[in-house]
């Protein structure tokens, strides 16, 4: 027998595929998890549990008149600065009314516009809202979807203040269905190449041939006509030279071609996607057009109409792949980034060169293919995105080696959690010490895969979310991170908004204190607790003045607890933290341990401001002496033994729970270990 003193100093790798349980030989298994439930794993090394859910709109309640079922709920930041941002709420019903709420500085806005109404109205139509796509410029927010004209959201005066509208674009011609004539008629080009001039010989020009061509057989000039001066001249850009200029060209050497539409329209689709690239509006992909980039004229966002190929005209360019990729997302970045279902692209502008219709260059970087619906986001430099399967999260990162883009497997080892996503968001770190963290729903069970990252530190750690319900979407506004959920309360379904609170411990929950706002409350001067109609008929957890009071449940909007508080109540769903280690796997002077029965003896966490913590259903005792009788759980900082801890097995692992919804945070763990023969 043989005893062994184990340390596992942090759990940066966080939560791993179980299909690498077996491997002791990755240098990454000693910082590594089996089970990473409802905690947040922090780049120093240590979890903690992770914030509670503050209740802050049930959408459902607002039912009523012609907003029926719901069919949709999608969450869009709105960021004009630090100091004024917005998440904006878009809720659809089966009838295609949509309704836009707003949030700011974790407080909802109520009368927009001075109509008495907590809401604004959309005409977005009968769209799949996770299929949305949006980007912003100052105070304007543009909305595409294929089925949907594109639309903007502007904000006002002040934060009450919205208009949508459907935005008047200038749009390309496309020839979908091209039908070509021979009029009998010469015409005479007045230039080779360029804007020309072409005169008939006859009164043969209408104003519906703007936008058509003109061909010359055999190869010999196409030209575009931008614009009908009379009957018998027209204006037109050249896209093929013509032979030569004020040579007359006989009637049956050129053809008019005609047929070209508009690019948008119900009948062809709308645009998928969208971005802003210096100084350009970008649109990507339609129905008719899957593969086709759209850049609008500089500085005149709306118009899309090619003009006579200057510098700073529209562009209309369309991928030239061995399959027909269908764009399904756009992010301005170092390059203009193109994601389709097949593979990655860029506009490379080594030359910082501004991109022009005459040098637009658009170059294949990796054949990965990207999650439609799902909108990349920005981290540190790269660009992350689902692969198209839903499996593996992947950064599409230029590589100054290469002189091209990879796109890296960021959820190699954790590929498990990716079960079905839906959406993801990214909080960006705002301390220099901190990571960023990335949220990712799963359509399949409700769940949330959760990335704690730190590149400079090589830090990539994931854990999974879960509550009394369903994630249904997640946003990030600056710093705040909002989140619809699905619950099922009093065996009614319920979609609610919530917003993540470090200073909380429970889900869908409402405060007590001295000087709050809606929907938090004020603290109450006896032991009942009001305006709880959302949790009618839950169960529900309770901390007052963090003394814990468990399974009560509301009647009448209500509960009644034993004490009047002192200085807050918080009432709310309760949700388990659940944190296990791999198994544990000495290596001996006579090999490994694998086969070996185990029993780990004692366990000592480091722990950091903790309230409640068990291990290995041990609960830890926390309290100093002298301790006061009734008085609230203490906060602990410091190491704690705990044992003996009883029983053998094959695996000799640590699991950490908790029975109380109070704050935990766990910096790393030795634990003494006897092995068996």
């Amino acid at each position: 027998m043989s005893r062994i003193t184990q340390y596992q100093s942090s759990f940066t790798v966080g939560e791993i595929d179980p299909l690498l349980f077996g491997r002791i030989d990755l240098q990454q298994y000693a910082s590594a998890l089996e089970k990473a439930q409802n905690v947040v794993v922090l780049p120093q090394g240590g979890f903690e549990r992770r914030p509670g859910l503050r209740f802050m709109l049930d959408i459902t309640s607002h039912l009523g008149g012609s907003f029926t079922t719901l069919d949709g709920i999608r969450l869009v930041p709105f960021e004009f600065s630090t100091s004024q941002s917005y998440m904006l709420v878009f809720v659809k019903n089966t009838t295609s009314n949509t309704r836009m709420f707003v949030f700011a500085n974790g407080q909802q806005i109520t009368n927009i516009n001075s109509s008495g109404n907590d809401f604004l109205v959309c005409a977005l139509g009968d769209i799949d809202l996770d299929r949305l796509y949006f980007t912003q410029s100052a105070d304007t927010l543009i909305l595409v979807h294929e089925d949907m004209s594109p639309k903007s959201i502007v904000r006002g005066a002040n934060n009450s203040s919205w208009t949508f509208a459907t935005i008047s674009l200038t749009t390309p011609k496309h020839a979908f269905t091209v039908s070509t004539s021979n009029p009998s008629a010469t015409i005479t080009p007045d230039a080779v190449d360029g804007t020309v001039k072409i005169t008939a010989g006859s009164s043969i020009f209408t104003s519906s041939h703007v936008d058509q061509y003109i061909n010359v057989l055999n190869g010999f000039g196409r030209a575009r006509i931008i614009e009908r001066e009379s009957g018998t001249v027209v204006k037109a850009v050249t896209e093929i030279p013509f032979f030569e200029k004020d040579v007359a060209i006989a009637s049956g050497a050129w053809e008019l071609e005609e047929g070209h539409e508009d690019a948008f329209s119900s009948t062809r689709g709308f645009p998928r996607t969208c971005t802003f690239h210096e100084g350009r509006l970008y649109f990507g992909g339609s129905k008719s057009l899957p593969n086709s980039l759209f850049a609008s004229k500089v500085d005149d966002f709306f118009n899309f109409k090619p003009g006579e190929a200057f510098d700073d005209d529209a562009l209309f360019v369309t991928l030239s792949t061995d399959s027909v990729n269908a764009i399904t997302a756009m992010r301005s970045g170092r390059d203009l980034q193109i994601f389709t279902v097949d593979a990655e692209f860029f506009v490379p502008q080594a030359t910082l060169d501004p991109i022009t219709p005459s040098n637009i260059v658009i170059k294949n970087a990796t054949r990965r293919g990207s999650k439609e619906g799902i909108k990349p986001v920005s981290a540190e430099g790269g660009t992350l995105f689902i692969q198209r399967e839903g499996k593996a999260l992947r950064e599409f990162l230029f590589s100054d080696v290469d002189l091209n883009y990879n796109a890296n497997n960021v959820s190699l080892l954790s590929s498990h959690l990716l079960k079905s996503p839906r959406s993801m968001a990214l909080r960006v770190a705002t301390n220099t010490d901190d990571g960023d963290l990335l949220l990712i729903p799963n359509d399949t069970d409700g769940s949330m895969a959760v990335f704690s990252i730190l590149r400079s530190q090589n830090v990539v750690a994931p854990s999974e979310f879960i509550t009394e319900g369903k994630f249904l979407d997640v946003a990030v506004d600056i710093t705040d991170i909002y989140v619809a959920t699905e619950r099922t309360i009093n065996s009614a379904t319920k979609r609610y908004i919530e917003l993540f609170d470090d200073q909380r411990t429970t889900d869908a929950n409402i405060q007590y204190f001295s000087g709050a706002t809606s929907p938090d409350q004020s603290l109450p001067g006896n032991t009942t607790c009001s305006n709880l109609s959302h949790l009618e008929g839950a169960t529900v957890d309770v901390v007052r003045d963090n003394f814990v009071l468990t399974d009560k449940t509301v009647s009448s909007g209500a509960i009644t607890i034993d004490e009047a508080p002192s200085s807050f109540v918080e009432v709310g769903l309760s949700y388990s933290v659940e944190v296990k280690t791999l198994p544990a796997e000495p290596r001996l002077s006579s090999g490994v341990s694998v086969s070996r029965k185990k029993r780990i003896l004692e366990a000592s966490p480091v722990l950091d401001r903790t309230q409640n913590i068990a291990i290995n259903g041990f609960e830890i005792p926390l309290e100093t002496l002298p301790q006061t009788l009734g008085s609230a759980p203490n906060t602990f900082s410091g190491r704690k033994r705990v044992a003996p801890l009883l029983g053998y097995s094959d695996t000799a692992q640590l699991t950490f729970t908790q029975t109380q919804p109070l704050f935990a945070t766990v910096l790393s763990v030795e634990y003494k270990l006897s092995t068996g023969t």
